[in-house]
């Protein structure tokens, strides 16, 4: 393991060391680039004003830990780095992805003999959200503590992700998308400055604008499409980077989304309507039109997840299972091999059977406990496994299933306020029609058919 710069384990870092050595050309353009100071941090504004908790960390001034809550290539990392330096502090990274609670808690320890010669450990913890509760448990007695400043990163909510002990002792600091201006004022420094392309390119306003639309908001993204295409400029002999550059450089076309986000949204919402419609040519479109404009295939893949089951449902129930597989599949594979599983799971889902039941189904349940239609459980369904429950009735008289014929006996399931209640509705679309007929057999055997009239 090594810390973000490249620093093995156990190596103090020293206040120069944390951006230090990443200005030799070898180095990608987005790490040269890196702020060195908070001041030189571009956009999140909400964080940064004067006697803000963030700059207080920073300066010295704040002992706390931090979780870092924003979208990828935002300036999590960055942020963290430039607290370790500016507070003179040893900075250790270690990836939630690749370490167990063994390389914590060694990490935990050296900082804690670091602690006792007078210096401060910056723990930086990537993709938090991926650590389990045993490993984050590790962590929560050296933040109580303060024997580290931990900083933590996530892309994920987390208020679902972390343990609530943790995040209670912690500062929960929300990142926002960087905005074109942003990303502009980042492309700008990369051009002029010696640390990055020192002023040997240009960049025409159209290769600009495509540029900043292909990076949606993301820093390190910008960066390294700037940093291909100005060597594809070079590999040319050519100073200007123009459109036509750009595209041939990235090995993807510069396809506009507006600047307020619109088109973003419009998009994929033809994408999911061009599914629920099975139209699969259409769909395959809009599919094309988000690789391109370099769309997060993650959140393609959510989308498709979810309309397996809003759409599709029980239809096709094995179209969520390859949507599922899709998903993971860019996990482990990444682009650009990972269209092929995006592709495969969108013509699943289009040419799949169509069924809105599930939503409907869970719908109208969620709708009645909201509206308070709810009711005790039947004593017969109740926990019968330990003393006392037999003298309260519970269990006493449940009918199991499996000691009947097709494994089903007539016995009430439902609060009595709610008996009779019919909440799934299958179509006869696909697999559901088959599904359709077992269910209406088994309310017939259940007895709900003549009860749900009366509703």
């Amino acid at each position: 393991m090594s810390d973000l710069f490249g620093n093995p384990d156990n190596t103090d870092v020293q206040p120069d060391g944390v951006l230090s050595g990443s200005e030799h050309a070898n180095v990608p353009l987005a790490v040269r680039m890196r702020p060195r100071t908070i001041d030189e941090i571009v956009g999140q504004h909400h964080l940064l004003a004067a006697g803000s908790p963030l700059r207080r960390l920073a300066e010295g001034t704040a002992a706390m830990s931090v979780f870092l809550w924003g979208p990828p290539g935002v300036g999590k990392t960055t942020i963290a780095a430039v607290v370790s330096r500016q507070t003179n502090r040893r900075f250790v990274e270690i990836s939630a992805v690749t370490s167990g609670v063994k390389e914590v808690r060694t990490q935990l320890e050296t900082a804690k003999r670091e602690l006792a010669r007078g210096t401060y450990t910056v723990l930086f913890v990537d993709e938090v959200h991926r650590f389990n509760k045993a490993q984050q448990d590790v962590l929560l007695p050296a933040v109580e503590n303060r024997l580290v400043t931990l900083i933590a990163a996530t892309t994920e909510n987390p208020s679902f992700s972390v343990i609530s002990p943790l995040l209670s002792r912690s500062l929960l600091l929300t990142l926002k998308p960087l905005t074109d201006d942003d990303l502009s004022l980042l492309v700008d420094r990369a051009l002029d400055e010696e640390r990055g392309l020192g002023g040997r390119f240009s960049l025409a306003p159209e290769a600009r604008a495509g540029m900043l639309a292909m990076a949606q908001g993301d820093a390190r993204r910008v960066l390294t499409y700037l940093e291909e295409a100005a060597r594809g400029a070079e590999a040319r002999g050519i100073q200007l980077i123009d459109l036509a550059i750009l595209e041939q450089s990235v090995d993807r076309a510069a396809v506009r989304y507006d600047a307020d986000g619109d088109q973003h949204y419009d998009v994929i919402s033809a994408f999911i309507k061009s599914i629920r419609g099975s139209d699969v040519d259409a769909a395959l479109h809009w599919l094309a039109r988000m690789i391109e404009a370099g769309e997060d295939p993650r959140f393609i893949a959510r989308r498709l997840v979810i309309s397996a089951s809003e759409d599709i449902g029980m239809a096709a129930p094995t179209v969520l299972q390859t949507c599922v597989a899709a998903a993971q599949a860019v996990q482990l594979i990444g682009m650009p091999e990972a269209v092929l599983n995006l592709a495969h799971a969108t013509i699943a889902a289009a040419t799949a059977p169509k069924s809105n039941a599930v939503t409907m189904a869970i719908s109208a349940a969620r709708s009645d406990v909201v509206n308070g239609h709810i009711g005790n459980v039947p004593l017969h369904l109740r926990d019968g496994h330990y003393a006392m429950a037999k003298d309260l009735g519970h269990a006493v008289d449940y009918k199991y299933p499996h000691d009947f014929e097709h494994s089903i006996v007539a016995q009430q399931y439902l609060p009595d306020e709610l008996r009779g209640r019919q909440y799934y509705r299958p179509t006869h679309n696909g697999n559901e029609a088959q599904i359709a007929e077992r269910v209406a057999a088994v309310r017939q055997i259940l007895g709900d058919l003549s009860a749900s009239s009366q509703q």
